[in-house]
């Protein structure tokens, strides 16, 4: 079996699917995107598809190895995010070719659901409680927000007080038992996260998420030091030589790996094996769409440490396309009771409409994260 073709759509919202076909027929979905750079990524899985056609597409690690150590320049969103869904597809490829989930590959199966979250709030989080009871009532266990809005390196003790209300709405519209997830989503620098966590900590959130950019990860030791609250971060970090630092140096109780830019299916089952070691918790980043999730799936029934899975049905980013469109059976997602049962089918598990993808592919998409600005004009963190 060797490698045929590649072909990539841009759909809406704002993802880019690749399918790769065998020279016996066997197609492999995957998504290798960044959001907001989709047409960047394209350029960069067609100039890596010349180590590709004509090769075995089941020699994964080797494949992977050379996309990853044969350019010499290495690493960050873009190359990454490409190998991912050129790997995902691959997984994809192999499980079908021999008739099995790509856990049953990885392992096997350790659970027999998964925990899933929903979104709730956008951008600038407001009436979130409404919400929050909404997405209890839909049967979800838990829910994520935006913690603030744009904040300054100093921020007024006014906008302090008015995350911290947020939050405590919510916890009051859905109670003790359901867990809260709190995004700071890189947007607050080191001063101000000791404070609003600190404020928050009464109101038992799951988790504080990027409480600073990935970029200033020392900062973490002191945060936690100081709060009970677990402490996740890991979106924006890539491979596992990325994560090495992170969990030797300490200060993370949960990291979040995206299986759309930290390297693929394999590779973050790597990096969910070391966090075991160092007894911290997986909980996969993926407001993308329905094969970044159901690769993160894959890797969640076989990997004992993750807790909790990101999705993104219904999320503020999905206008015009949403998640389950793209699927000729879309209840494969099917959630109850804030869990999503074992996927069964062969690969990724997923069933793609090719036709709608080539319908919705020739609209596509521009997709851009806003830029913020700070009162006094500063750009700032979205």
């Amino acid at each position: 079996m060797k490698i045929k073709s590649m072909e990539l759509f841009k759909v809406p919202p704002r993802w880019l699917f690749l399918k790769i076909t065998t020279d016996d027929g066997i197609v492999g979905w995957g998504e290798p995107v960044v959001e907001g750079k989709a047409d960047t990524v394209r350029t960069a899985v067609e100039e890596m598809s010349e180590f590709l056609i004509g090769r075995d597409p089941g020699h994964i690690e080797d494949l992977w190895q050379v996309l990853y150590r044969g350019g010499f320049y290495r690493g960050g969103p873009i190359l990454t995010s490409a190998i991912s869904g050129i790997e995902q597809a691959l997984w994809d490829i192999k499980g079908k070719s021999l008739g099995v989930p790509v856990y049953d590959l990885l392992g096997g199966p350790c659970k027999e659901k998964m925990r899933v979250y929903a979104w709730i709030g956008g951008d600038k989080p407001s009436d979130v409680a409404e919400a929050a009871k909404e997405k209890i009532a839909q049967g979800y266990t838990a829910i994520k927000m935006n913690g603030t809005a744009e904040m300054e390196w100093i921020d007024s003790s006014l906008k302090v007080q008015e995350a911290v209300e947020r939050l405590a709405a919510v916890r009051e519209a859905i109670g003790p038992g359901n867990g809260i997830g709190v995004d700071f989503h890189g947007r607050v620098h080191k001063t101000m996260a000791k404070v609003l966590i600190k404020e928050m900590e009464q109101y038992k959130p799951m988790f504080i998420e990027e409480p600073v950019l990935s970029e200033n990860n020392e900062a973490l030791l002191e945060i936690t030091r100081g709060s009970s609250v677990p402490i996740a971060t890991g979106e924006r970090m890539y491979t596992r030589w990325d994560f090495k630092r992170l969990l030797t140096q300490g200060g993370v109780d949960i990291i979040q790996p995206d299986l759309s830019h930290a390297g693929g299916i394999w590779e973050v089952r790597k990096i969910a094996a070391m966090a075991e070691a160092f007894d911290v918790a997986v909980a996969p980043h993926c407001p993308l769409g329905p094969i970044a999730l159901a690769s993160s799936l894959q890797l969640d029934f076989c990997t004992p440490n993750a807790f909790i899975q990101e999705q993104s049905l219904g999320i503020h980013y999905n206008q015009g396309s949403d998640l389950l469109d793209y699927l000729v059976d879309p209840s494969v997602f099917d959630y109850k009771d804030g869990f999503v049962k074992r996927m069964t089918k062969p690969g990724l598990g997923i069933e793609i409409n090719e036709a709608k993808v080539r319908e919705m592919a020739a609209i596509g998409h521009q997709w851009r994260n806003p830029v913020w600005r700070t009162e006094d004009g500063t750009v700032t963190e979205w």
